[in-house]
């Protein structure tokens, strides 16, 4: 049994953070269930994968499709009848500037996305997760989500309800085999960052890959703790 890969979904899985980390554990030989809405980024990172040696299943879904949710969810229950990780890596920007001319489309996609949707997921994962021996999940979060500035409206918010909102389930289950944590990557070189902060030069900011490389510990089965909010520049602090 301790030989048996392990099942870990992740979200966001096309690029950035959440690509790097599903490249992680495949290398690990984990099973990767890697969702995103881009098929074709999907198949990319499929061939990818099967080039380590390892495998995936592929879901191209958008995180606003609350069946969609719940029925991979009865899927992994059918086809699998547990789940070991989920990194909830997906996420939104939405629009960036003053909240008083924030869209209401702009910023309900936002929470649906970055709150919502991982709400959705903790329902339709957690009876598989807690089908494992030693179920982890991780919940990727923002600096701003603790440290609040402006024009960050809809993203920071969301941000702060994700954490609340795990940070309880965490409370929940304490006494459970369930780890459920918060990862803060801080600023990473990636897509979503570029168009945050586009006068930033990204080579002073670490890569997806080494920031990716903490985050699938969190999933691992040695990681034992619950409830806390990991940042990676106390990890790192040169890098961070």
């Amino acid at each position: 049994m301790t030989d048996q890969p392990r099942l870990v979904l992740v979200t966001g899985a096309s690029r950035g953070i959440g690509r790097a980390a599903a490249l992680h554990l495949a290398r690990q030989r984990d099973l990767v269930i890697a969702v995103a809405r881009s098929k074709a980024a999907l198949e990319k990172l499929d061939d990818e994968i099967r080039a380590l040696g390892s495998e995936a299943v592929l879901v191209p879904m958008d995180l606003k499709d609350a069946k969609g949710i719940e029925t991979l969810g009865k899927v992994i229950g059918e086809k699998f009848g547990r789940l070991d990780g989920l990194i909830a890596n997906a996420g939104v920007l939405g629009t960036l500037g003053p909240l008083e001319s924030c869209g209401p489309r702009s910023f309900e996609e936002t929470i649906e996305v970055n709150l919502t949707a991982n709400w959705r997921l903790i329902r339709a994962l957690a009876p598989w997760l807690h089908q494992s021996a030693s179920p982890r999940a991780v919940f990727v979060t923002s600096s701003v989500a603790a440290h609040p500035q402006a024009f960050w409206g809809a993203y920071q918010a969301s941000k702060a309800g994700l954490e609340a909102m795990v940070i309880g389930w965490a409370d929940e289950t304490e006494k459970m085999a369930l780890r459920a944590n918060i990862f803060d990557p801080g600023g990473t070189r990636t897509e979503m960052r570029a168009a945050a902060k586009p006068g930033e030069d990204p080579m002073t900011l670490p890569t997806a890959d080494v920031v990716a490389a903490e985050l699938v510990k969190l999933v691992s089965v040695d990681e034992t703790r619950t409830g806390e909010r990991i940042r990676y520049r106390d990890l790192h602090p040169a890098n961070g």
